[in-house]
């Protein structure tokens, strides 16, 4: 089992958001170009690099998201208490 995980985000306030930056994603938008512009988190500055993490340092439904992720893998969007994440595995 992974103990550490390397992820991106972009974080946004709503669901119809975070779909359509899933579809720019898919068209080959750049993911950090993205989170730059257009993530909520302070990780945006990073193109929305969170760096390593454990489990139990993220909420839980960002976490199980991340955690399930293959390497290069971009999630569907997860919702969480502070709004709807697009998430990327790096490592």
């Amino acid at each position: 089992m992974v103990d550490k995980v390397h992820c991106a985000h972009i974080l946004v306030k709503t669901e119809q958001e975070a779909k359509s930056i899933l579809d720019q994603l898919n068209s080959g938008t750049s993911f950090s170009k993205i989170a730059m512009e257009k993530s909520l988190c302070p990780s945006k500055g990073r193109g929305g690099d969170l760096g390593m993490f454990g489990r139990g340092q993220m909420v839980r439904e960002f976490e199980k998201a991340a955690f399930t992720l293959q390497k290069g893998q971009i999630s569907q969007p997860v919702k969480t208490e502070f709004g709807w994440h697009i998430i990327k595995r790096l490592e």
